[in-house]
């Protein structure tokens, strides 16, 4: 009796296995659904668009319809990114590269740093043969901004194409993780709890997918040296959109327009 006891505990047990496993891949499949529906629906960098479209999102909303009217106020077009995790990454990326197109002499600034910066990573500890394609890429992708008659579409077909698109978002998360190291003792201080910068680095800014906060974006514009203003269009108190500057007093390169969890690019009148 004892045996059969213990045979039909067994059998319970396979079949509640069974049932959670079942119940696991159906959760992976409907991520992977969901997943696709957003690829299908947008693309990783959108065409320009009149900021008026911000309008219809949010028209049932009066906090955000008054806000919306407050940043049309000050801005004319938005850029869109993919809402995967990566759009931080991505949108400073398109629209510093967009400015590079008629800037040169930035362009040949930022190729400078760029071009030091894989041995400034290995001398960090990075692997060099785990970072040198995401450099080859990323300063493959600088030539094509410098050559004569690079454009605007072939910037957007680029920063379209997931693989390169995705390299470029790599190296850039690579940078800033090696900024976030190389002055631990600074950036140690916006990092909740008693977790290392290093271990900070290797879970949320490394990875793919992994939303960027504060500390990414002043690692990234110390890195590189580029000023970025985010714009804020949110649910707090005042009914006019706040902006803050990376770093504070800095020269104004490019704009992202934040929204919780999200970024676009955003351009002026």
């Amino acid at each position: 009796m004892a045996e059969e006891q213990k045979e039909g505990g067994s059998l319970d047990q396979e079949i509640e296995k069974l049932t959670g496993m079942a119940r696991d891949e159906a959760i992976i499949a409907q991520q992977e659904r969901i997943q696709n529906e957003i690829k299908e629906a947008n693309p990783l960098v959108s065409e320009k668009q009149d900021l008026a479209i911000l309008n219809e999102e949010y028209r049932d909303d009066p906090i955000y319809t008054q806000k919306v009217k407050d940043l049309i106020a000050h801005y004319s077009h938005v850029r869109k990114t993919r809402g995967d995790g990566n759009c931080f990454f991505r949108a400073f990326g398109f629209a510093y590269l967009e400015k590079l197109l008629l800037d040169k002499v930035e362009l040949h600034r930022f190729k400078g740093i760029a071009s030091k910066s894989k041995d400034e990573l290995v001398s960090l500890g990075f692997p060099a043969f785990t970072i040198e394609d995401f450099h080859e890429t990323f300063m493959e992708v600088l030539q094509q901004v410098e050559e004569p008659g690079s454009s605007l579409v072939a910037l957007s077909d680029t920063f379209n194409d997931q693989g390169i698109s995705d390299y470029l978002v790599v190296y850039l998360r690579l940078l800033t993780s090696g900024q976030l190291q190389k002055e631990a003792e600074f950036y140690q201080n916006f990092i909740e709890g008693d977790r290392p910068v290093k271990d900070f680095c290797n879970q949320e800014v490394e990875p793919m997918a992994k939303e960027s906060d504060h500390i990414h974006i002043i690692a990234l514009t110390s890195a590189v040296g580029v000023g970025v203003r985010v714009v804020y269009l949110d649910r707090g108190e005042a009914e006019k959109v706040n902006h803050h500057d990376f770093p504070e007093g800095c020269r104004i390169q490019i704009i992202l327009l934040y929204r919780p969890g999200h970024y676009d690019i955003l351009y002026p009148d």
